[in-house]
């Protein structure tokens, strides 16, 4: 048995978590399972954490962030139905992690990062992805100057939707993301149709917040 982390050793993690935490939850879309099999998540987590990359819970990165657990990852990457060539925005980038995955599924992606520390990470990690342009700027903004955009991505558990980042899914475009309902966080899903993106819920499952994103009181989603 392996004593300490390794390539071997992550190896056998990331196969784990693709038969005990994806496959076992509904995360069985071919393309999504190759992508999440193929990126090192360890790559993507400080190197004091790389031992529990895999593990079922989200992980600490620091400035308030937090890497999500794979599962939340699967699902909203499933529930997003990514194709080679679509363009893609992703909101909370963090150590790019998912932005390394969707690039794997064929995407165009523009990852939004407004911490700068978390941003040379992800960059560092992902050298070899030419298809990934990082943005570094609020959360909450997007990436105006790209858009529209095919799919949006945010990548963590909001309250609010800015109107903002609606105006930048293209007409017929998809949007996943977490929304915080109280106690409860929720996976969700709209497409833009008539220029609104309504939302349905499609799983019950804790992300990771992201700031910017706060309800003003008396708000409700």
């Amino acid at each position: 048995m392996a004593t300490k982390f390794s390539e071997f050793t992550a190896a056998d993690m990331r196969a784990a978590m693709i038969d005990s935490q994806l496959r076992t939850n509904d995360v069985i879309d071919a393309a999504v399972v190759g992508a999440m099999a193929a990126v090192p998540r360890e790559a993507h987590v400080p190197a004091h954490l790389a031992s529990v990359a895999y593990t079922d819970r989200a992980l600490a990165l620091g400035h308030g962030r937090a890497l999500n657990a794979p599962l939340v990852t699967g699902r909203m990457l499933v529930a997003a139905a990514i194709r080679p060539g679509m363009r893609v925005l992703l909101i909370g980038s963090a150590t790019g992690y998912t932005a390394a995955v969707m690039a794997r599924l064929g995407a165009e992606v523009h990852a939004v990062e407004d911490q700068a520390e978390l941003m040379a990470m992800a960059a560092a990690a992902t050298t070899a992805e030419a298809n990934i342009h990082w943005v570094n700027g609020p959360l909450n903004g997007g990436a105006p100057d790209a858009a529209p955009f095919d799919r949006i991505i945010i990548d963590g558990a909001i309250e609010t939707l800015p109107d903002a980042l609606t105006a930048q899914l293209a007409e017929g475009g998809r949007l996943v993301a977490a929304r915080r309902e109280g106690a409860v966080t929720r996976l969700v899903q709209g497409v833009k149709a008539g220029g609104a993106v309504p939302l349905r819920s499609f799983a019950d499952m804790d992300a990771a917040p992201l700031p910017g994103f706060a309800a003003a009181a008396g708000f409700t989603f």
